[in-house]
């Protein structure tokens, strides 16, 4: 089941959909199964400090904050030529396992944007942008892109690669080339169809587990919420204020639930369900994206403009492409895999994160549809924007980095017949793209044991802000609303849009955000912006 969304990372030129999104809806590629939160459990830590391992012997609870991380300096050095003025680049030694320091240690990549305003410095706002997988250095040189004037004022943007990602290594990396892992037909008819599918899964993850092998056990989103407080530490705050897009959410609901006391301020926007089984996770996500698609039809049939308008039926248009390209998808370059049902799925999925995709996703299905010279350039190119490919054919390692994470977090599904028993749970949820959401095989096939979920309830000492949006697919405003639930006093934000995430979008959330984080003003529970 692709209990994820989306390899995305902010595009300046467009700053639609700018976030990474919880669990990348990734071709056919991770499945998510049924796996049930479980309480904190009561565990021994071997703890090191500059170096030296010191044994402790008193069993510590993981949800409070009495654990002593490790202490490790910020080694600073240059930046690269290219880097904004004002912004210092290092990295931070964090043990592999925080359980069993004496495995060693590897480096996180980090970047500060300075505040602007030396005289209204507030602090550090540590950041991050989603995935899970996505590097977030790059958010403290493009701090201007994602945070308001105020914030730069008042803050040193904070950002790092989280383990197993960008700069940080080692970093999880698997295979250079997606189509031919990622461009099967997700909704097999044939015995042949669904071995070529579950060969996939098998392929990916023997080339992760070859290449990638030494980290694999030792990036799930506990451990990165750990690196956070290591950070922290470094930075010799005692409190310290967050803001996660997206997966970032998640990332920060954990640090939060993990170190209490430690938290100035949180912002988690775009808020998935923080308490979720991989199979619900999923089965939010695709009614999300069913109803977006949905809204896409309805929106395409009040105007005789739309390319598919169909006489106010444009659902027909993409019922019966979907039908065609299983049957008989469409060449476009003797370079590129042939444009399928598959393909066209992910290019709807792209499509709903944003409406400001939606005429572009119109135009798509229409050229794939014309009946004199059909055309799936469109969907093609929607399709790698997905996956992020660049003009060079290359890819970075998010979509390898975020399957590695989602399946340590929760593998759910240990096998290819529980996958597919839970097709009947997703077309029902989603009657157009369940069986897209419920393709894939790679968590239940992945070569290292997911852990136990650690449950966030009540979680914080201090108001966490949480914004939802009403028409965001990856996070359905229920989901954020839970994870406002989850906090011991969340306070949701609802913004009235079609896109994933909502600071930014307008001055109303922005004002209500800013002011929260600068003088530590919560805004009252379900407040509302347009």
């Amino acid at each position: 089941m692709r209990t994820y969304v989306r390899l995305e990372v902010v595009a300046y030129e467009h700053m639609r959909r700018r976030f990474i999104a919880p669990f990348l809806l990734v071709g056919a590629m991770l499945m998510s199964a049924c796996g049930s939160s479980s309480s904190p459990t009561v565990e021994t830590l071997d703890l090191f400090v500059d170096d030296t391992t010191v044994q402790s012997t008193t069993p510590v609870a993981v949800t409070t904050t009495t654990i002593p991380l490790p202490l490790s300096p910020i080694v600073w050095d240059k930046c690269s030529p290219s880097e904004t003025k004002g912004i210092k680049c290092g990295t931070i030694k964090v043990p592999y396992s925080y359980e069993d320091p004496a495995i060693g240690t590897f480096t996180l990549s980090l970047k500060v944007h300075s505040a602007e305003d030396a005289k209204k410095r507030i602090g550090s706002l540590i950041v991050n942008r989603g995935g899970p997988g996505a590097e977030s250095a790059s958010m403290a040189p493009d701090a201007g892109f994602y945070f308001s004037q105020t914030i730069l004022d008042h803050f040193d943007i904070v950002a790092f690669d989280p383990r197993g990602t960008g700069a940080s290594t080692p970093f999880v990396d698997c295979v250079a080339e997606y189509d031919s892992y990622f461009a099967s037909d997700v909704t097999p008819n044939t015995p042949e169809e669904k071995l070529a599918l579950v060969d996939d899964a098998r392929r990916f993850n023997a080339e992760c587990e070859k290449k990638s092998g030494a980290i694999l056990p030792y990036i799930s989103t506990i451990a990165s919420a750990r690196d956070i407080d290591m950070i922290r530490r470094a930075l010799d705050e005692k409190t310290i204020s967050f803001f996660g897009f997206s997966y970032g959410s998640e990332l920060g609901a954990h640090w939060v639930n993990l170190f209490p006391n430690t938290v100035r301020a949180a912002v988690f926007d775009g808020a998935a369900d923080p308490n979720a089984s991989f199979l619900q996770g999923g089965l939010d996500q695709a009614a999300g994206f069913e109803g977006q698609l949905n809204a896409f039809f309805a929106d395409c049939a009040t105007r005789e403009t739309c390319p598919i308008y169909n006489k106010g039926k444009p659902e027909e248009i993409f019922d019966k492409l979907m039908v065609r390209l299983e049957r008989d998808p469409l060449f476009v370059s003797s370079k590129r895999t042939l444009v399928n049902e598959g393909i066209a799925y992910t290019a709807a999925v792209d499509a709903m994160y944003s409406d400001s995709l939606w005429p572009t996703f119109a135009e798509a299905l229409a050229d794939a549809t014309d009946p004199k010279v059909p055309d799936a350039t469109g969907l093609l190119a929607l399709y790698d924007d997905y996956y992020q490919r660049r003009s060079d054919g290359t890819y970075d390692n998010l979509l390898e980095a975020f399957t590695a994470i989602s399946c340590i977090d929760d593998q759910g599904a240990t096998t290819v017949e529980e996958v597919d028993s839970y097709v009947p749970q997703f077309t029902a949820a989603a009657p157009r793209l369940g069986a897209y959401f419920s393709a894939g095989y790679n968590c239940a096939l992945w070569p290292v044991p997911s852990l136990p979920q650690v449950e966030v309830t009540n979680a914080g000492n201090v108001p966490i802000v949480v914004v939802g949006t009403t028409g965001d697919a990856a996070t359905p405003l229920a989901s954020s609303r839970k994870m406002a639930a989850a906090m011991d006093d969340g306070r949701l934000i609802v913004v009235t849009g079609n896109q994933h995430t909502g600071y930014g979008t307008g001055k109303c959330v922005n004002a209500l955000v800013d002011n929260y984080l600068v003088t530590l003003t919560a805004p009252k529970d379900e407040s509302t912006c347009s």
